[in-house]
């Protein structure tokens, strides 16, 4: 049963190195970016690189901005250099609303990180070339207002947009080959069901689910919470994103599986006990009265420590002002009495008499911190034990909250009677197992949560899973574009990463298609990076390609929800404009109906 016990990793992310400069190359190198709304990726398309070099940059597309406070942090902070998300999860903002960036502000925060990560050298811009990922049928106004942040703010040379899934399709198909498939792209925030035809998306026919992992995450989490009332803070989201990405499967046949999980040995077997962080230690079971006393005197020794700080402090204020006000009374012994007159106006004072009066006063307070400081330093010296603490001087101790908190553990040192003799306590031993209570039993919920995309009505949505939506695709081609999409059915995305999903895809398509057809599944080799591979190698092939990169000169001519399409493009269509001409002819058409009103009157 040990074996079934998975600590909690809660891996805290450590912040990207700064590279001191690019690549270097004959021409600007490629920067190539997955803009993807769970993770960014951004690396440099460099000829003759290792093939399976990842990224340089992979970071959570977050932003956290700060707000003072102890750490005096007042800037934003972005993606890795957060470290731990849940302390900042009511701070955290997305520029993605569902897949789309909406907000640029934050959209810009990403690029300047990613840039100034990236080692990007030169001054006032970016002189490189940019590979940049969109969602699949992107909003005009979302690409214009990307395509305007790209060459207004950053000032590239020019730029190219394509879907991550077609991108991770271009990736694992053979070179120079014009392939029709189906592509079922499942990540953090929505599915989609992608027809390919002839190498070219049929956007007409596209279909998104609006349900990813970012869904399957939050209903895992309600589910344990409302198993286990007694760990609601410690059931977070970042550990569920780690139960799914590590622990949960999809079942072949849900139904099936369900009745599995009924047998007790089969439950026994397969659930997966989560180990939450928990102290061994009862509270005050395991302290004797030496050491209760110890920890007393440790505390007294403490703030005994601070108050001589703040004393050493206040005295070095007095004796610089000290030192001001001699100085000034300098100046009127040696008759300099405009300068004289003119330090008094600034030190607030009207004759030379309330100067000597405040030179006495602080003199005397000078001197007596002084003796205060030599007696604190002599009662350190002295063991505490044997001598009787005395009280902190009240006024100058002012402590902070964390000392305040801890005034009860030491507060029996300053009373007048004498603590009664405590006997020792021997351990208590817990009567329950304290490892066992802070376990989390996911059974069920392994397969529960993941299986929201093929049944989003477990948590309420009315929409098509990917099996019904699969079938309406197809129903929209005629029997021989039917045969040859499910001949290349391609899962690609960070959610589609289950094991058992393409078994579960290929059951579904078993059901859907006649008797003794034939159909393809094809798993992305790396479903979370071959998008980023993808943007590459198509850098790398198109590098020349004028007709497939938007230059500053198409950004001003036609605007910036222009772009050039290629094979992993989107489908552009323009911004249609009602003609001007037609409400010139609609004027003198008003004019001739209002003469002809006026003169009816007339006539009768």
């Amino acid at each position: 049963m040990a074996a079934n016990v998975f600590p909690f990793r809660d891996a805290r992310a450590a912040p990207d190195p700064i590279l001191e400069a690019g690549p270097v190359a004959h021409g600007p190198v490629p920067l190539v970016l997955d803009n993807g709304s769970f993770q960014v990726r951004a690396g440099w398309a460099c000829p003759g690189l290792d093939p399976g070099h990842e990224p340089r940059l992979q970071f959570r597309a977050v932003c956290a901005r700060g707000r003072g406070g102890a750490r005096g942090a007042t800037g934003p902070q972005v993606g890795n250099a957060l470290g731990s998300l849940e302390p900042l999860r009511w701070m955290l903002r997305s520029p993605f609303d569902r897949n789309v960036p909406v907000n640029l502000e934050l959209q810009e925060l990403l690029l300047d990180y990613s840039f100034q990560h990236l080692g990007v050298s030169s001054q006032g811009c970016v002189d490189h070339p940019i590979v940049l990922t969109e969602a699949v049928c992107n909003p005009l106004y979302s690409r214009q207002m990307m395509s305007e942040l790209l060459f207004e703010c950053y000032g590239i040379p020019k730029v190219v947009y394509g879907i991550d899934s077609l991108f991770s399709f271009y990736h694992n198909k053979p070179k120079n080959s014009i392939s029709s498939g189906l592509i079922i792209s499942s990540g953090y925030q929505c599915t989609h069901i992608l027809p390919i035809l002839e190498g070219r998306l049929d956007a007409k026919n596209c279909k998104r689910i609006n349900l990813g992992g970012s869904q399957a995450a939050g209903y895992l989490q309600r589910l344990l919470q409302l198993k286990y009332p007694g760990h609601l803070a410690a059931i977070t989201l970042s550990r569920m994103e780690e139960i799914l990405h590590e622990h949960s499967y999809i079942a072949e046949d849900y139904g099936e599986e369900l009745h599995k999980w009924r047998c007790p040995d089969y439950y026994e077997h397969n659930v997966h006990k989560m180990q939450l962080p928990f102290s061994s230690k009862l509270l005050g079971s395991t302290l004797t009265s030496e050491e209760k006393q110890e920890r007393r005197l440790q505390q007294l020794r403490r703030l005994q420590e601070l108050n001589a700080r703040r004393r050493e402090e206040k005295l070095q204020l007095d004796q610089e002002r000290l030192d001001r006000l001699l100085y000034v009374q300098e100046l009127l012994e040696d008759g300099q009495m405009d300068q004289f007159h003119k330090a008094l106006i600034e030190l607030n004072m009207d004759s030379p008499e309330e100067l000597q009066s405040y030179i006495q006063k602080l003199s005397l307070a000078v001197e007596q911190a002084k003796q205060k400081t030599l007696q604190a330093e002599v009662s350190l010296e002295v063991d505490v034990v044997d001598s009787k603490p005395e009280t902190p001087d009240l006024e100058q101790l002012e402590p902070s909250l964390e000392d305040v908190e801890s005034i009860n553990d030491f507060e029996p040192l300053f009373s007048e009677e004498a603590p009664e003799v405590e006997k020792p306590i021997a351990t208590v031993q817990p009567v329950f197992n304290l490892a066992a209570y802070h376990q989390l039993f996911v059974g069920t919920e392994r397969i529960r949560a993941p299986e929201i995309i093929f049944q989003p009505s477990l948590i309420g949505e009315e929409q098509a899973g990917i099996a019904e939506t699969l079938q309406y695709v197809l129903d929209r081609y005629s029997k021989d574009t039917q045969e040859k999409l499910v001949q290349n059915v391609f899962l690609t995305g960070g959610n589609v990463m289950y094991p058992g999903m393409k078994a579960r895809i290929e059951k579904e398509l078993l059901e859907m298609r006649p008797f003794q057809s034939s159909f393809q599944v094809q798993l992305a080799l790396n479903p979370v990076l071959d998008a980023w591979y993808g943007a590459r190698d198509w850098a790398l092939d198109h590098l020349d390609d004028i007709e497939a990169w938007v230059t500053r000169k198409d950004y001003e001519e036609k605007g910036g929800e222009y772009f050039k399409e290629h094979c992993a493009s989107n489908i552009y269509v323009p911004i249609r404009l009602p003609k001007q001409a037609s409400r010139a002819s609609e004027a003198p058409a008003s004019s001739k109906g209002s003469a002809a009103s006026g003169s009816g009157p007339g006539e009768a």
